[in-house]
């Protein structure tokens, strides 16, 4: 199966080879995308704490999830919301049970937007109708509810556009780079946000009402997502004033096969790795241990190598 996950074009040098008896993998997606920058963040943290940790880059959290659940690979960055479908064979998962996933730690939410240009007359999300915006998304099916949440929030479906079939948020983003699509959707603070940003000249993302028709939507597209208040700042390009934006949890999962002592090394470094992780990806600034690593996210079991170091911070409640 190790050479399946490169077979995927996953980053060389899968394990590393050298005797420690820690050495594990982390599956992300691929570079520019946001798990990918906090997979970076949390390897970083993890060698400096004496497990050597390498990331092995996919397209999508659908390709690494089943590997994650068969053994093949130790660790992932994920968000609950997949996380749950994974776990019970649902959605694009459907057929295809994932039993053994258990989940290390939860971290700071992940918040979204659709973004256009800041020189654009685009505004808001209504805005978009009839125009030129990314789909498909075939090799990423966790966007497609995403974008339906967002468009729901106004009473838009994706017919209301026109659809321009991407294969992933990176591609989406490339194709709006290239002048294809007059927007795309994707995480606050990744790297490739950054990187059209500068591209285009800015970016403007597009705030979301509270309303109920916008609860309902979100609640109906992506059950574990709300609304998140989101200020201007450096870390966030395209945020021209405080508004609101979709957020939901991610997090840092594994394999119940997994040694106890493993996982709780691993939760161990990342509640006390915070200020090592926000160097190598600012975004962990917002990363509060106390606050975010441990909520309930039933179905979805903690492993009991993470428990135990809970319990022992105290910050496990039955």
């Amino acid at each position: 199966m190790r050479k399946t996950f490169a077979s995927f074009a996953f980053a060389a040098g899968m394990l590393a080879t050298a005797a420690a008896a820690q050495s594990v993998g982390i599956a992300t997606s691929n570079p520019g995308s946001l798990f990918h920058s906090i997979g970076t963040a949390v390897a970083k943290a993890a060698n400096d704490a004496g497990v050597a940790a390498t990331i092995q880059p996919a397209t999508a959290p659908n390709q690494y999830l089943p590997l994650v659940n068969a053994g093949e690979i130790e660790f992932g960055v994920v968000n609950l919301q997949e996380f749950h479908y994974a776990l019970a064979g649902k959605a694009w998962f459907k057929g295809s049970v994932n039993p053994n996933l258990r989940i290390v730690a939860l971290l700071m939410p992940l918040r979204e937007a659709i973004f256009v240009r800041a020189d654009s007359d685009i505004r808001s999300i209504a805005d978009l109708k009839g125009k030129p915006m990314v789909d498909g998304y075939t090799a990423q099916k966790t966007i497609l509810p995403q974008l339906d949440a967002h468009y729901g929030t106004v009473g838009l479906t994706r017919a209301d556009m026109v659809p321009v079939n991407v294969q992933s948020v990176v591609a989406g983003v490339n194709a709006f780079m290239s002048g294809d699509v007059v927007g795309f959707i994707f995480a606050h603070g990744a790297g490739k946000v950054r990187e059209a940003h500068a591209a285009v000249g800015g970016l403007r993302a597009l705030p979301i009402k509270d309303t109920p028709q916008a609860r309902a939507s979100i609640k109906k597209h992506w059950p574990t997502g709300y609304l998140m208040t989101i200020k201007p700042g450096p870390g966030v390009p395209g945020v021209e004033k405080e508004g609101k934006f979709i957020a939901f949890p991610q997090l840092i999962f594994t394999h119940a096969g997994v040694s106890d002592e493993v996982v709780y090394k691993m939760t161990k470094l990342i509640y006390e790795g915070q200020k090592t992780m926000a160097r190598v990806f600012p975004a962990f600034r917002g990363f509060r241990p106390e606050r975010d690593m441990v909520r309930d996210t039933s179905p979805a079991q903690y492993h009991p190598g993470a428990i135990r170091f809970l319990k022992e911070v105290g910050l496990w409640k039955k």
